[in-house]
């Protein structure tokens, strides 16, 4: 039995559903500003408040005096970035749902996978080319980037956007209120990012929110941007190997997917 027919099944819809999130997502103009301008902001005022007065400290280690606030906090800043963007390009499930144009899709000879994939896949391409925008401004933070590291960060980079689309996509799915979808934000996904290490390393916090902070997945995602930003080269401070943090984003990713595809296929 040939697969072409499916597979056109499942990619036409999905590239199709890309390419309208692209283009919804460029002409809105105030979702550009509020997913990379609000990080941004965040990352100039409280880095330079910051800058002079942070030093990581690692267990057994002196405060290391080669970095401050604003290099510490570049990574969880791409990360915020990535989150912000999914966040608003999920956000338009529960739209679409509104005005009707979720239903007529469901009512169409359309997997439900094609929608989760078109979905992830055009929030994944805007989170990623937003934070290589910020990318750009690196060196002023104390980040000088090589070409391997932008290679090996554009891979994180969509790893871990994958992996938050899927979870925007789970959380906006089976709602119909964006109050509601941020409540959850403000409830779950800013708290999931304070304790990633983008804000400040386990190694300065108590005993339960150091436990937090290793359960957490977006730890592991913080720890893999940090360590494609220093690939090739000595890190100032210790994060989880490349190989943990890079193992637990793949895997986080592809359990959203699942669970997002799963919801999809349950629920219209």
């Amino acid at each position: 039995m040939s697969t072409a027919p499916i597979n056109v099944s499942l990619l036409l819809p999905a590239v199709s559903l890309w390419h309208r999130e692209v283009i919804r997502f460029v002409r809105q103009r105030s979702r550009v500003v509020g997913a990379l301008g609000t990080p941004v902001v965040f990352w100039l005022l409280i880095g330079s408040g910051l800058r002079n007065s942070f030093r990581p400290v690692e267990a057994g280690d002196a405060p290391s005096a080669a970095m401050n606030f604003l290099e510490y906090s570049f990574p969880g800043t791409l990360v915020l970035i990535v989150l912000f963007t999914a966040i608003f390009s999920t956000i338009s499930i529960i739209e679409d749902r509104r005005e009707g144009f979720l239903q007529a899709v469901i009512a169409a000879p359309v997997r439900r996978s094609a929608i989760v994939l078109g979905k992830v896949m055009g929030s994944t391409t805007l989170a990623v080319g937003q934070a290589m925008l910020f990318l750009m401004v690196a060196p002023f933070s104390g980040l000088p980037l090589t070409i391997g590291s932008v290679l090996v960060l554009t891979v994180v980079l969509t790893v871990l956007g994958v992996g938050l689309s899927a979870l925007g996509f789970l959380i906006a799915w089976p709602m119909d209120s964006t109050q509601g979808f941020h409540a959850i934000m403000n409830l779950v996904l800013i708290p999931m990012w304070l304790l990633s290490g983008a804000f400040f390393p386990a190694s300065g916090a108590s005993t339960w929110l150091a436990w937090v902070m290793s359960v957490n997945p977006l730890t592991y995602g913080v720890a893999a941007v940090r360590n494609a930003l220093y690939f090739g080269r000595e890190q100032a401070t210790a994060s989880p190997s490349p190989t943990v943090s890079l193992t637990v984003t793949i895997g986080f990713a592809v359990v959203m997917i699942v669970l997002a595809g799963r919801v999809a296929a349950a629920k219209g």
